[in-house]
């Protein structure tokens, strides 16, 4: 799998990731994770959108909740792309695919 993470900018830099597997399953990262954790290591923490592909071909690849987690972490309202290898792809905000986060994060929190 090969995942996108761009800052708002222009012409903003692209971070890739891929899925670091680990024998012990929880300790895997996605690659989502992977992608966001390199763009914040290198100082960036504003993001426009996500782009995720697998070769998964029935369904568009989703992001798991974790990933979705980390996503709202910084942001509601950039973009995430799920595709499928032909191509086509649907785009839901961030916070279309997590409404409710863990914490209190951001005005929707549940009262």
């Amino acid at each position: 799998s090969l995942w996108f993470c761009w800052k708002s900018h222009w012409f903003p830099p692209l971070f890739s990731g891929c899925n670091i597997e680990n024998v012990c399953y929880p300790m895997g990262v996605c690659a989502e994770r992977t992608a966001i954790q390199k763009a914040i290591s290198e100082g960036h923490r504003e993001f426009r959108a996500i782009a995720i592909s697998s070769d998964l071909q029935d369904d568009f690849i989703s992001p798991c909740g974790a990933c979705r987690q980390v996503m709202r972490e910084f942001g509601t309202n950039w973009a995430v792309y799920m595709t499928k290898p032909d191509g086509t792809y649907v785009v839901r905000t961030v916070l279309e695919l997590l409404p409710a986060p863990f914490g209190s994060l951001g005005p929707q929190k549940i009262q």
